[in-house]
């Protein structure tokens, strides 16, 4: 739970989070909420309780929830809707380094200077991140002016709408479930089922970051060359995600060998981010912020709800007598079932 307190928070204030993109342009909004990240990571650094560090990392997630959302909404004010699958993808491999860096680098840092300096740090830079963003000009006209009641109406023609139901259950279980594994269950997973010691199950996770930055790179440089061709970006979306459940079928039968299936895992992934791009083509640009901030939601909701529920299923399967790896192997599982078919009904609505 106290992982979780972080996707929750992050879940819980993308739709208001839409609204305040849409209505305040993504400058002010991105810096505003950086600095409240900056504080989590501060409080958290000199946390002791549990509620302490719980607050704290609800902080830091409400502080980041912009992040990813802020650079989608500021791409769709600057470029045109044919650049923004590439520019996505572009910004989800700066995201990429992050996710590298919280594997080995990491697993190397806190032995020796310790987490909390590791958090004082972070605070800092998001400090200092929050100062250069909002120095950063802005585009005439970012901003809308629309009424609130009209803010409100376009979300709600969004959360109706039948494109946006086509997109929901994908993202919730596939992107949100990679994240919930991402984030707190490979590792265990690694070291319950595959029987590795933590040093390699953090190299896993290194391999997977490096699929994903790989790519999201790819993306970033291949999507025009592929539209070229022929190969719309929504057929990439559709066989990526086919291809990234194959890879996590044979993680949970564990068969072949796990650090190439690791890196795929991470790679084929990264194309399930077209999602937003794909889903902000069906309405006009004075929505984006609201178009991606929903989606986003329902992958954090997905994300914490699979993040909690996977523990959890993982004791009951315990205390019914099953061995630890059959427990992680069963609710891994059930999990695939799940994103299974929510990439049938994505590749039946259309």
């Amino acid at each position: 739970m106290l992982t979780s307190a972080y996707l929750l928070a992050f879940g819980a204030v993308q739709l208001p989070l839409g609204l305040a993109l849409d209505r305040y342009g993504a400058r002010r909004v991105e810096a505003f909420l950086l600095l409240i990240a900056a504080a989590g990571c501060a409080l958290f650094a000199a946390g002791h309780s549990l509620t302490e560090l719980a607050v704290a990392r609800a902080l830091i997630g409400l502080g980041v929830s912009a992040c990813l959302m802020a650079s989608f909404k500021a791409f769709s004010q600057w470029f045109g809707v044919g650049r923004q699958a590439s520019l996505n993808a572009a910004i989800m491999a700066a995201g990429g380094l992050g996710a590298l860096t919280a594997s080995t680098p990491l697993s190397w840092a806190i032995p020796q200077f310790g987490w909390r300096a590791v958090f004082v740090a972070l605070a800092v830079a998001g400090a200092a991140v929050a100062v250069a963003i909002f120095s950063t000009p802005d585009k005439t006209g970012n901003a809308q002016t629309e009424p609130l009641r009209t803010q409100l109406a376009g979300l709600a023609e969004i959360l109706s709408s039948r494109a946006f139901w086509r997109y929901a259950p994908q993202s919730t279980l596939i992107v949100g479930g990679f994240l919930a594994l991402q984030g707190l269950w490979a590792v265990p997973w690694l070291m319950n089922f595959s029987g590795l010691e933590r040093g390699a199950a953090a190299h896993h996770l290194l391999l997977m970051g490096s699929g994903m930055l790989v790519g999201f790179l790819s993306l970033a440089f291949g999507i025009a060359p592929l539209a070229k061709r022929g190969i719309a970006p929504l057929a990439v979306l559709q066989t990526g995600m086919g291809f990234g459940l194959i890879a996590t079928l044979l993680i949970v039968l564990g068969v072949g060998p796990s650090e190439p299936l690791w890196f795929c895992f991470g790679l084929v992934f990264s194309v399930g981010n077209l999602a937003y791009a794909l889903l902000q083509g069906h309405y006009t640009g004075a929505l984006a912020g609201r178009v991606n901030t929903a989606l986003n939601l329902t992958v954090f909701v997905g994300a914490f709800i699979m993040q909690w529920g996977f523990g959890a299923a993982v004791d009951a399967m315990q205390a019914a007598g099953h061995t630890a790896r059959d427990a992680y192997q069963i609710t891994f599982g059930g999990l695939l079932a799940l994103q299974v078919a929510s990439w049938l009904w994505f590749l039946k609505r259309n």
